[in-house]
């Protein structure tokens, strides 16, 4: 089976355009992981009768990554159209 041609796979936006997003959207993975996790003891309010903190520990940060993998590729997505619509496919 041979490689499909450069011109079938549509170019994305420069590279530079898409590292702010991604340094963005990595800061904010850091935050959900590592800063509620790392200040569990100081969220002392309740979420569904549990701690804050053991909720963001055990769900939160899952539910963030999620949100992430979500808002990269509805971007990512958003782009393609973008770059492939002064092109005749």
């Amino acid at each position: 089976m041979q490689p499909p041609a450069t011109e079938d796979i549509p170019t994305l936006p420069l590279r530079s355009q898409r590292w702010p997003l991604k340094l963005f959207l990595l800061a904010i993975w850091a935050a959900a992981s590592f800063g509620a996790c790392y200040f569990a003891r100081d969220l002392q309010f309740m979420v569904a009768d549990w701690p804050f903190g053991f909720w963001m520990a055990a769900q939160g940060s899952v539910l963030v990554f999620l949100l992430i993998v979500v808002v990269h590729a509805w971007v990512m997505n958003r782009a393609e159209r973008k770059a492939g619509a002064g092109r005749d496919v």
